[in-house]
């Protein structure tokens, strides 16, 4: 049988580990072995983050607005309830943007909900 030279294919495979490794700290970016099992983990905690933004970032706009309905004498789920009632379809980011950056407009989101 003849002899299989893979030193192209292994080394292309190495650098490719390698380039993704850059910027880890110590022989975590140099050296092959410790450098590929931090990356599949590295991988692993982005994949799993990417899902994990989107619930934090609804805790977020949950709290901010439960924060600011609060002040207005009304908790987030009578808000969000008669929001429903009255017909107004704001989204939870669009409505913490409100309430962070345009209070008085908030105020007359909630004084709209109060009516329903």
């Amino acid at each position: 049988m003849t002899r299989v030279k893979r030193g192209n294919v292994a080394r292309k495979r190495r650098k490719k580990i390698l380039k993704l490794a850059k910027g880890f700290r110590g022989s975590h970016s140099r050296l092959f072995r410790t450098a590929n099992q931090q990356v599949m983990k590295a991988l692993r905690n982005a994949y799993r983050d990417r899902r994990k933004r989107k619930r934090d970032f609804r805790r977020l706009w949950i709290t901010r607005i439960n924060a600011a309905a609060r002040q207005h004498g009304m908790s987030y789920s009578q808000l969000t309830g008669n929001l429903k009632k009255a017909n107004i379809g704001l989204n939870r980011k669009m409505l913490a943007q409100l309430a962070m950056v345009d209070p008085q407009a908030f105020s007359k989101v909630v004084d709209l909900a109060k009516q329903a």
